[in-house]
């Protein structure tokens, strides 16, 4: 049954805008668990930690969109074979070891991530739909400001 108040455009753009999104966070939790697992180095326990943490809030962030997804009509997409197929973000590293390069690799999928979430702002804005834009524009939030933490791990001259 449609939601009230949206049209089929709005809802089918949404849903779609919402799919990648969820696609790309989840792809953006597993990166963080490959980081997690696998550093070494002076800063381990304190970047483990952080990882840990931002490692919930970001499976909180794919399951709100996820259910915004369904709460739409949709069908939400998360297994490993759909994220694999529908991620836009550049393969993770399995060869790192040191902390800091594990830093800057998950800085720049969080700034890849927090462009996809942004432009899918504009588009639910454009489509009408603007509770999955609020919810976009929350999560949006949240990776800047986890990539913030993580980005003050990385010495710049």
């Amino acid at each position: 049954m449609p939601v009230k108040g949206l049209n089929d455009n709005a809802i089918k753009t949404a849903i779609e805008t919402l799919q990648t999104s969820l696609t790309e966070v989840i792809a953006l939790k597993l990166a963080l668990k490959q980081a997690h697992w696998n550093m070494k180095g002076p800063q381990f326990i304190g970047v483990h930690e952080l990882l840990d943490d931002i490692y919930d809030r970001t499976h909180e962030s794919s399951d709100t969109i996820a259910e915004r997804i369904q709460i739409l009509g949709g069908v939400a997409k998360g297994t490993l074979e759909t994220t694999a197929e529908g991620v836009g973000m550049k393969p993770y590293p399995t060869d790192l070891v040191d902390v800091l390069d594990h830093v800057e690799a998950l800085s720049d999928r969080f700034s890849y991530v927090g462009g996809v979430i942004r432009e899918g702002i504009d588009t639910c804005s454009e489509a009408g739909e603007d509770d999955s834009e609020d919810l976009l524009t929350e999560v949006s939030r949240q990776i800047d400001k986890d990539m913030w933490f993580i980005e003050a791990h990385i010495k710049r001259p």
